[in-house]
């Protein structure tokens, strides 16, 4: 048993799996400014469909956008309407995706074993560090995420019981899949459940349940109209820009320079998990074990498919390593009461933790090493930001972790999930808005001049979507001309002619050039 069940938990542990939820994923969700380039890009895609009412192609700078397809735009653009135009309102469609996320995990694996259990799982997948992220994130993977994980669920629970209810809500979530995120939505459950449907010789009811008729139908439906539309609107141009860029281009080639070796995913999931990482490792050693029963292999092939499909593509970014999360949160619940010393997955946060605690030496080293004028303004940014107050909330966080395993009667799964909430509060209050006002305060501030002041910039070797939102304007990406205001970084102001410096912070610069 992983903890003793009560007659009270029914009610109990989906009101505690609410509360982690509010304190991974709404709390401080509009602290920090939107992150580059995805989130500004994503922001100011749907800021530009709110202004042009055009609901149907998405713009950036003016320009078509073909990168992703349609709903994470009317998704956020509901919210915009709702909430303002603000981080909050960009963000908060991630925030309830993630919340159907944690909650079909939850029902899951509360329908395949128990409630603890369940609970168990769906509260590592909301604490844990690279889903706290995402899931606060203003772009589609969180949604994407979400509609995976209802799509594998329900496939799966077809396949064991025939259902075809949840044949048709499987095929209704890939064609939400689908406008939130393209073809990746088809090929994850259509590869994972041939290679399920091969292992365990049901070749011809997998044939059965992914061309079900009715079921291709209900997909065409949701899927295909905006499809149809967007190519009438934008013709070859969005085929090439969609699915032959950034799809096919993205598997094939390294994309905008993303790429990594077949070892990229690795260290990746070891701190992404983090605090529940040992457990992972816990996973795969007890791999046999856990083979036997049907569910584990479907999870594992699941979690195979997603690692090896993206070890092996030519465009890698450590989030799409999250398509395969979903199998290994329950996996590791599922893991938890076959380890033998539990007490040692609390060495693999403090390690991280440390690792904090030390980043402001190895920020003062690299000051010594660094050249580029605008990574070292980046890094002397960092040192003034990481001072006595940082050290002081790290080291805080490595004694609460550090205190929680010595508490009495608290089970393992307890200290884990203690542990993955002082993490989730040192993300969340500190860490991201610290980052935030790092990295995309001065972009932020120096948006809200040119707006106040009626600027009109033009960006020159840097890319900052988020200006874009922020000053509610466009801008021209090129060299700047005697008399015009350019937005740059310090490394760049040796190559202007006598500029006159309007703004400057962190290595993000506003200058007017002299006529």
């Amino acid at each position: 048993m992983l903890l003793n069940q009560t007659k009270s938990e029914p009610a109990r542990l989906p009101a505690a799996l609410a509360i982690l939820i509010l304190v991974s994923f709404f709390a401080a969700l509009g602290t920090a400014p939107l992150f580059d380039v995805d989130e500004g890009a994503f922001s100011e895609a749907t800021r530009e469909m709110i202004i042009s009412k055009n609901y149907l192609t998405t713009y950036l700078n003016g320009a078509p956008r073909f990168d992703k397809p349609i709903l994470i735009y009317w998704l956020q653009f509901t919210a915009v309407k709702l909430f303002g135009l603000n981080e909050f309102a960009f963000r908060l469609p991630s925030a309830l995706a993630g919340t159907a996320w944690a909650t079909s995990i939850f029902l899951f694996v509360r329908k395949e074993s128990s409630d603890r259990q369940a609970f168990f799982a769906a509260a590592m997948m909301v604490l844990s560090l690279q889903v706290i992220v995402i899931a606060k994130a203003a772009i589609a993977d969180g949604v994407l995420n979400c509609f995976l994980a209802i799509t594998m669920f329900a496939l799966l629970h077809h396949y064991k019981s025939g259902s075809k209810q949840a044949l048709h809500l499987a095929f209704a979530a890939t064609g939400f899949g689908m406008l939130t995120k393209g073809p990746i939505a088809i090929l994850i459950p259509f590869a994972v459940t041939f290679l399920f449907s091969l292992q365990e010789g049901t070749l011809k009811k997998w044939l059965r349940m992914v061309f079900s008729l009715s079921g291709i139908i209900l997909f065409l439906a949701i899927a295909l109209p905006w499809y149809l539309l967007e190519y009438r609107d934008q013709g070859m141009d969005f085929v090439n820009g969609f699915f032959f860029k950034h799809n096919i281009s993205r598997f094939n080639s390294s994309f905008e320079g993303h790429s990594g070796s077949l070892f990229y995913y690795l260290p990746v999931i070891i701190i992404g998990m983090m605090p529940f990482t040992g457990l992972f490792f816990t996973v795969l050693f007890k791999a046999k074990s856990l083979l036997s029963d049907s569910t584990n292999r479907f999870l594992f092939i699941w979690f195979a498919f997603v690692f090896l499909f993206f070890s092996f593509s030519g465009t890698k970014l450590p989030h799409y390593i999250i398509y395969g999360y979903t199998p290994l949160f329950i996996l590791m619940a599922r893991a938890l009461p076959l380890s033998s010393h539990p007490w040692r997955f609390v060495l693999w946060p403090l390690l991280m933790l440390a690792g904090l605690a030390c980043l402001p030496l190895f920020v003062d080293r690299a000051l010594l090493d660094i050249n580029d004028g605008y990574i070292k303004a980046l890094l002397a940014g960092a040192t003034e930001l990481m001072g006595a107050t940082y050290l002081f909330v790290v080291i805080t966080a490595i004694i609460a972790v550090t205190a929680i395993q010595f508490i009495p009667h608290l089970p393992a799964a307890g200290k884990l999930i203690a542990s993955g909430v002082v993490f989730s509060l040192l993300i969340n209050f500190y860490l991201m808005p610290l980052a935030g006002k790092l990295l995309q305060e001065p972009v932020k501030e120096a948006a809200l001049l040119a707006k106040k002041e009626g600027y009109k910039i033009v960006m020159w070797e840097s890319y900052n979507p988020s200006f874009l939102v922020y000053s509610e304007s466009f801008v021209e990406r090129r060299s700047p001309e005697p008399g015009e205001v350019v937005l740059t970084t310090v490394k760049q102001l040796d190559k202007l002619d006598h500029p006159t410096v309007l703004y400057s912070k962190y290595g993000v610069v506003m200058a007017k050039l002299r006529k």
